[in-house]
C-alpha cells in the first residue's frame, strides 16, 4: 500500500487541483466511443464538489455527459457549479427526497451507453473513462464493470484501498460488498431491465441495486485497475448515517430479498474463503494478509480488508 500511495499521492492531487481538459478535444467525435452519462448528487459539499467536477471533466473523454443534481445546498456548491456550467449537460439546484432520488433524477435523463455515478466528496482516477469505454466495446455481454478504488483523506493523500473480487450473488449478500461505486460504470439498458435506484434507503441504496442487479441475472465483470477514489472524513455521509441507518435499511434488504439466518453461519464461511482464494489467485497476498489480520467479523459494506 505504501508504494501505491507514493505513486498516487502527487498524480491524484496534480488531477484534481485544476482545470486539464480541452474542450475541443471533448467535443471532438472522430473516434467511434461510446457516450458516458456521469451524475453527481451533491448537498453541503462545497469543500470538495470542485475537485469531484474536475475528476470528471479532467478525463478528457470526448462524449461526456455530466450531470450535477444538487439538493439545495447553502455552502457556496451552486457557485461552484455554475462556475462549470457550460462544462455540463444539466444541472439543478432544489430540495430533494435524498442522495437516491437526486441520483434517478439524473438516471431518468441520461442517454449515454454507460453510466456512473461519482458522489460530490470522491473522485475519479485519470484514465478511468478511457478504461471503462474500451472494456464496454470489447465486452458487449457484459452490464456492469467494477475496478479497484482507493481511499483518500481530505488532502487526497491516499491513505487506503479496496481491492475486489469477481462478483458473485451468494458471496455479496453474505460476506458482505464486493464493489465500490466509486469505480462502478453500468450499460444504460440496465435500468430498463432491473429499474433504476430505491428512493426508500438513504445509505444502503448502492448494497441494494446491485444486489438486485446479481438477482436478475446482470452480468458483472472485475477490472484490476484502480478507477475510483472515496473520500474518508468526519462530515462524509458514511460517518455521519451509517451506524445509525446501515443496519436497518440492510435488514430490510436481505429480508426483501429472503436471505436465510439459518444459513448464514455456512454461507458467510464459504463466501469468505472464496473471497480469500480469488485474492490469492489475483496475487493480491499482502492486501490479503493484512486483511486477514484486521479482521474482525463481516461486514456489509467492506472488502475482507
Amino acid at each position: 500500500m505504501g508504494f501505491i500511495a507514493l505513486a498516487k499521492n502527487q498524480e491524484i492531487k496534480a488531477f484534481v487541483s485544476g482545470p486539464l481538459f480541452d474542450s475541443d478535444r471533448r467535443t471532438s467525435t472522430g473516434i467511434p466511443y461510446p457516450k458516458i452519462t456521469i451524475v453527481t448528487p451533491s448537498y453541503n459539499q462545497g469543500q470538495f464538489l470542485e475537485r469531484t467536477i474536475l475528476s470528471v471533466l479532467n478525463q478528457n473523454y470526448p462524449k461526456l455527459e455530466y450531470m450535477v443534481v444538487d439538493g439545495g445546498s447553502t455552502d457556496g456548491s451552486v457557485d461552484l457549479i455554475r462556475k462549470y456550467e457550460r462544462h455540463l449537460a444539466w444541472w439543478v439546484s432544489e430540495k430533494d427526497e435524498g442522495q437516491s432520488h437526486a441520483l434517478n433524477k439524473g438516471f431518468s435523463r441520461a442517454t449515454g451507453d454507460l453510466v456512473g455515478w461519482q458522489n460530490s466528496d470522491d473522485i475519479y482516477l485519470p484514465g478511468a473513462f478511457f478504461r471503462a469505454a474500451e472494456l464496454y466495446l470489447r465486452e458487449p455481454q457484459v452490464d456492469i464493470w467494477f475496478g479497484n478504488r482507493l481511499d483518500v483523506d481530505e488532502q487526497d493523500n491516499v491513505i487506503g484501498e479496496g481491492r475486489f473480487v469477481p462478483f458473485s450473488v451468494v458471496g455479496y449478500l453474505y460476506e458482505g460488498m464486493s464493489l465500490s461505486n466509486q469505480s462502478v460504470f453500468t450499460r444504460r439498458t440496465l435500468f430498463s431491465r432491473i429499474g433504476m435506484l430505491d428512493q426508500t434507503l438513504q445509505v444502503a441504496m448502492d448494497y441494494e441495486f446491485f444486489l438486485r442487479a446479481g438477482l436478475k441475472g446482470a452480468r458483472f465483470r472485475r477490472v484490476p485497475d484502480y478507477l475510483g477514489a472515496i473520500r474518508r472524513h468526519g462530515a462524509s455521509k458514511t460517518n455521519t448515517l451509517w451506524s445509525s441507518k446501515m443496519e436497518k435499511e440492510c435488514e430490510l434488504i436481505h429480508q426483501r430479498y429472503g436471505r436465510k439466518n439459518y444459513l448464514g453461519g455456512p454461507l458467510k464461511i464459504y463466501s469468505f474463503f472464496r473471497r480469500a482464494i480469488y485474492y490469492f489467485l489475483q496475487g493480491d497476498w499482502t492486501y490479503l494478509l493484512n486483511g486477514l489480520r484486521r479482521r474482525v467479523g463481516p461486514s456489509v459494506h467492506d472488502a475482507v480488508a
